[in-house]
This record gives C-alpha cells, sequence and structure tokens, in this order.
C-alpha cells in the first residue's frame, strides 16, 4: 500500500537520501512538521506566489515544540488552527552528505520530517513572515483535486501521502 510514498526517495534540492515509514522518529530528530489538515471532508492546500501548491508545515526554530511549530505554521501559512490533536502518518528519514546541518541547531547528517494530519479551521488570513512563503491563496479541496494539484511540481508520493491521511482518519472514527 502507498508504494511510491515507502519507496526510497532522492532529494536533490537538499541533497538528502529519504526513507518514510509510519514508525515515529526521536524527537530530537525531527527538524520539519507538515499537515494533511482536514476541513470537513476537505484538504487545506497553500499556493505561494510561484504557483506551486503544497501542505501547510515547515521548518523547527531552536528549542521549539513540535506542537508550538505546528501552531504557529497553520497560522503563518494557512490562517489555520487546530481543532484537535494531531494524528501522525510518519517520517521521512533523512540523511545528507552536505558538511553542515541547514541550521546550527540541526541535528547532522540524520534528521526527520514529520507528516501528520488534524482536523483544522482557516478562520483568518496567513501571516506570511518575511523569511517564510509567501502564500497567496488557501484552498481547501476534495482529497482527489489536493492529489491533483499536489501532484504539479511533486513527486507522486504526495499524492498517497494525501490517500494515507485520509485512510487514517476514515479509521480514527474522524471523518
Amino acid at each position: 500500500m502507498f508504494p511510491a510514498l515507502h519507496a526510497p526517495q532522492y532529494w536533490a534540492w537538499g541533497r538528502y537520501d529519504a526513507q518514510f515509514s509510519t514508525a515515529l522518529p526521536p524527537d530530537e530528530l525531527v527538524t520539519n512538521i507538515h499537515l494533511v489538515g482536514f476541513q470537513g471532508d476537505a484538504v487545506v492546500l497553500c499556493r505561494d506566489d510561484r504557483d506551486h501548491w503544497f501542505l501547510p508545515g515547515g521548518t523547527r526554530e531552536q528549542d521549539e515544540s513540535i506542537a508550538s511549530c505546528l501552531t504557529r505554521e497553520l497560522r503563518e501559512e494557512a490562517g489555520a488552527r487546530l481543532l484537535g490533536e494531531p494524528g501522525w502518518l510518519g517520517a521521512h528519514r533523512c540523511r545528507t552528505d552536505d558538511p553542515v546541518p541547514y541550521r546550527p541547531w540541526q541535528p547532522h547528517p540524520e534528521k526527520a520530517w514529520l507528516w501528520g494530519w488534524a482536523e483544522v479551521a482557516v478562520d483568518s488570513e496567513p501571516t506570511n513572515p518575511a523569511d517564510g512563503e509567501q502564500v497567496v491563496e488557501v484552498r481547501a479541496v476534495p482529497a482527489a483535486e489536493a492529489q491533483r494539484l499536489l501532484l504539479t511540481g511533486h513527486e507522486e508520493w504526495w499524492a498517497e501521502l494525501i490517500g494515507l491521511a485520509v485512510e487514517l482518519r476514515r479509521r480514527s472514527g474522524r471523518d
């Protein structure tokens, strides 16, 4: 199930070898958190000023908890807030041959990108901090449309990530 998501990957933009697993990594390895946010039955997506669709989330600040990062990133990129506890889909464990970490406080050469899902409410505009993506649109769309939009400029596994979130949400009884 979800073969593209579970296949070994190479993320050229960061020179990372990445492997997805539903096993959660230790907190100290998590540098990035992203969320499949559900507003009703729709998936919340963001579009930046380069016409790139993405799931809200981003990089943890120094000493920031996972929960605080998720709350901050949802507000910054989607103008959204959590309506309950997130469910975790899994993580990409990543390893790079870069000589230094992306940020000085981050683990190196191994780190993890944590993926989750949750019920959210889009109730304001994205705050668009100067050092982040400049979001020009937030849209809640059916899961199939989210999968289609994410396939533009992304690998196939992004669509499978949405599929996994839909399935785990269904199993939880929160759909």
